[in-house]
Formats: structure tokens, C-alpha cells, sequence
């Protein structure tokens, strides 16, 4: 394996979240409040570290990376880029390395789970830098998942792979393409987002946070509120972005460049979590008015945002599902594991591969019946092959397995079975509140023990990086010659 091309990309990346760190303190220097000396400190501390990555893995000769150094690399930049981010909140918050380590992972894989306390309060400098980690991770996840995951072949994500991710010599001009083009949509959407926000009565600051957290489906908050602090208007502009950041970023590209947004509204994905989103919504709604918990104007409102920003993943805070009755307790417990789309924003096992496993079901009845008939199966008009087939069982097996060894984990550390349990799940998936009160929309993670913050981060960066991208790496196979 060749190292110095790993050094000198990490180098890379360190540096730009030097860079964004210049933004809160920019921030805090301009409006005369706290953290702009923090964040100089941070950023040359990142700086220094990152420039000397860069100086060891600097080679003159073009080195194309293998099949190993990708999946160490992705690793690699997402836990180093944690490493470093946290530095600010320990500086500023005068918090433990743990529970800055904790936020900065939830922020940058954005699952959006908290151990502070007092944002309404909290410097403004460091409620941006939040926010910005929610952004880049976002952003981060959308490039990998359409270009490297596919080139793994990571759970079954070979089914999506374009002529972008062969990583051959004539595809890099495509590859840049398709990441300037998925980055230029990004930021129009986040900045729609932001509008809307304006007009929902936020402030700048509110407005500008809440547009980086919606797109990225990460769900932090400038208010220990959440949404609730906000307008109605502002709720429903949130479930709109958090919808279309739960969609493939890759068909938004693929439609400005065909004018014709059919190849967004026909796709398999979009259509499975557009007729889920709005089962579950109607079955909620019905049950919240008829139980006579919420008049029928909040029921759908509730219903709709609580039900997008779960299955997005994106965790934002509105009402407490978790006292809305068992039935609804049930519901959200089964959406924990979803997701929305592949090439999104969002985590979770995804749309795609339930669509596959019930294909899969539906195929298995039809030769108990017909054992000679031949049953190709596709998917999006694309065939779906044994090895799509074997790498998605094997995700889903390694998903089910890491939630139950981390709620172990978790019960053996004194807390109960069904807060370790939804703890992990919406870890692993990227969601941020479990279905207990300890960690439900309205608390935060706080009360964990710092071995248990671990735990939990670990499952964070498991479930965004797709699970067997890390677990490659601890099998002796991987480190043979």
C-alpha cells in the first residue's frame, strides 16, 4: 500500500477545514463577541498540522490510488477531519475532548445529537461552526456516496454507479464535473433554503444556520427548542428543503442538464419514499385528529415534518413524538432504520435497498410456484446481479449486527435496554433523537457517560461511512502484502 498520496490528500482536506473555520471567527471578530481568538488558535493549530501532511505525502509523479488506499482513505479523512473540528468547542465550551469529539462527529456525519445545553445563549461564533460542520459533512457524504461507494461496491451501491466512478484516466474530467455540478445544486438549494427562512420570520443568523442544517438533513439548532421556537410557515419550509435534501443529488444535476425534471419524478427511489412519506404521514395524521391529541390543521403539520425529518434523517425537533401514544411511538421506532435516498444527504439502511429486498421476496414466492421460470431481476431498469445482491445482504447483515454489539455495549454500561437500543439505531442511521425521554426530540445525550459517548460515536461514523467501508479495515486481509 502506498501511504504518501493518503498523507498529502488528508493534508488537503485538514486544510479546508481550516479554511471554514475562518468563517465564525470572521464572525465573532466583526460582531465583537466571544470565540475569535479560539478559532485563530484552532486554525493555525490545523494549519501547521495539515501542512505538514501535505509536505510527507507530496510525490511530483500522478499516482493513481487502489482499491485499499480508497477505503483507508475514506476512513482516515472522515475521523481526522473530527479530530481537528472539535478544537473549538473545547476552547470556547471549556468542554471534555469527549464531548467535543461527540458533537463534532454528530455534526460532521450529521446526525445532529447534542451534549450542549444553552444554545439560545451560546456564542454565535461557535452555533455557525456547527452549522458549518452539518454543511460540509453533507456535502462530503453526496460526493462519496456517487463516487467512491459505487467503485467499492459498498452495499450493493454498484447498482448506481456511473461512467464517473470507473476512476479511469478519460473519467476524471467527468468526475468533476459531476462534483461541481452536485455542489453548484447544493448551495442553490441551500441558499432557496435560507430564503424561505427569511420569510418566515427568522433572523439572518437563525436563517442562514437553519438553511445549512436542513439541506444537509443534520437537524442542529440555533435554540434548545428546535423548530419549535419558530413560525409555522418556517416548519413547512422546512419539511419542503428536508425532502429535497433527502432526494438523489445526482438526478437534480442530470435534470438541469436535460432541462426536464422527469428523470427525478420517474425514478424508483424518489417514488418509493415519496408514497411512503405520505402513508405514514395520512396514517399519522388520522390517528393524532381521531385520538383527539391535535386539531386536524397541527396533526398534519406535526405528522408531515416529524415523519420527513426522521426518514431524512435530518432529527429536527417539533412536538415530542415520543407522548403521542405507543402506536406512534411504534411508527417512528420503524422509520429509525429507513433513510431516504441513495445519493442524498440522509442515512439509514435507504430506500433502495428495502425496494431490492421486497423485489427479492416477491421473486423467491414466484419461483415456489414456477422453479424453471426465468425471473431476471432489475431495478431503475438496470439489472441487478448476484454480486448487487451479496454486498446488499451483507450491509444489511452488518448494519443489524453493529446496533446489536453496540446496545450490548451500551446496557453494560448501566443504561436501559430501550434507550441503548433507539441511542444506537439513530446513531448508527444518522437520525439524532432516540424514542426514550432521556434522549427523545425534546432532551439531548448529555446524561451518557463518556464511554458510552464513544460507543456512540464510533456508530456514527459506521453508519455514514456505510459500515463495511470501515469494517474492511479490521480484517487481515486488507493489511496482507
Amino acid at each position: 500500500m502506498n501511504y504518501r498520496p493518503l498523507f498529502f490528500i488528508v493534508g488537503l482536506v485538514i486544510s479546508k477545514i481550516a479554511i471554514f473555520m475562518y468563517f465564525p471567527m470572521l464572525l465573532a471578530f466583526f460582531t465583537h463577541t466571544m470565540g475569535g481568538f479560539e478559532f485563530f488558535l484552532s486554525i493555525i493549530i490545523t494549519h501547521i498540522c495539515s501542512f505538514i501532511l501535505i509536505y510527507i505525502g507530496e510525490e511530483k509523479r500522478h499516482v493513481k490510488l487502489g482499491v485499499k488506499e480508497m477505503f483507508l482513505l475514506t476512513a482516515t479523512v472522515w475521523l481526522l477531519s473530527c479530530f481537528f473540528a472539535a478544537l473549538p468547542f473545547i476552547f470556547i465550551e471549556h468542554i471534555s475532548y469527549t464531548n467535543a469529539f461527540f458533537e463534532t462527529m454528530s455534526g460532521i456525519t450529521t446526525t445532529g445529537s447534542t451534549v450542549l445545553h444553552g444554545l439560545d445563549s451560546m456564542p454565535q461564533s461557535i452555533l455557525l461552526w456547527r452549522s458549518l460542520l452539518q454543511w460540509i459533512g453533507g456535502v462530503g457524504f453526496i460526493a462519496m456516496s456517487v463516487a467512491i461507494l459505487p467503485f467499492l461496491n459498498v452495499g450493493g451501491m454498484r447498482l448506481f454507479q456511473t461512467e464517473s466512478s470507473d476512476w479511469s484516466d478519460k473519467e476524471e474530467a467527468r468526475t468533476s464535473q459531476v462534483a461541481l455540478g452536485i455542489i453548484i445544486v447544493y448551495i442553490l438549494l441551500t441558499l432557496a433554503c435560507f430564503i424561505g427562512y427569511i420569510f418566515s420570520g427568522m433572523t439572518v443568523f437563525e436563517a442562514i444556520n437553519h438553511a445549512f442544517t436542513t439541506i444537509s438533513t443534520g437537524g442542529y439548532s440555533t435554540s434548545d427548542q428546535s423548530m419549535m421556537h419558530f413560525s409555522h410557515i418556517a416548519d413547512w419550509n422546512a419539511i419542503i428543503f428536508m425532502f429535497l435534501g433527502g432526494l438523489p443529488f445526482l438526478l437534480f444535476v442530470r435534470s438541469f442538464h436535460r432541462q426536464n425534471i422527469g428523470c427525478i419524478i420517474k425514478d424508483a427511489q424518489v417514488l418509493g419514499f415519496l408514497k411512503l412519506v405520505i402513508l405514514v404521514s395520512v396514517t399519522l395524521t388520522a390517528y393524532l385528529t381521531l385520538s383527539g391529541k391535535f386539531p386536524l390543521r397541527d396533526a398534519i403539520r406535526l405528522s408531515l415534518f416529524n415523519v420527513i425529518s426522521v426518514l431524512t434523517t435530518t432529527g429536527f425537533g417539533l412536538g415530542d413524538f415520543t407522548k403521542w401514544g405507543a402506536f406512534c411511538v411504534s411508527i417512528f421506532f420503524g422509520l429509525l432504520f429507513i433513510g431516504a435516498c441513495s445519493g442524498s444527504t440522509s442515512g439509514g439502511i435507504k430506500i433502495f435497498r428495502f425496494q431490492i429486498a421486497i423485489a427479492l421476496l416477491k421473486r423467491q414466492l414466484m419461483l415456489l410456484m414456477h422453479p424453471r421460470a426465468l425471473l431476471p431481476q432489475k431495478y431503475n431498469h438496470r439489472k441487478v446481479n448476484d454480486d448487487i445482491l451479496r454486498s446488499l445482504i451483507a450491509f444489511i447483515l452488518a448494519y443489524l449486527a453493529t446496533i446489536a454489539i453496540a446496545t450490548l455495549l451500551l446496557t453494560l454500561l448501566g443504561n436501559s435496554m430501550l434507550t441503548s437500543l433507539t441511542a444506537t439505531i439513530s446513531a448508527v442511521s444518522n437520525v439524532g433523537p432516540g424514542l426514550t425521554q432521556e434522549i427523545g426530540p425534546s432532551a439531548n445525550y448529555a446524561f451518557f457517560a463518556d464511554s458510552a459517548k464513544w460507543i456512540l460515536a464510533v456508530c456514527m461514523l459506521l453508519g455514514r461511512l456505510e459500515i463495511l467501508t470501515v469494517m474492511v479495515l479490521f480484517t487481515r486481509h486488507f493489511w496482507r502484502k
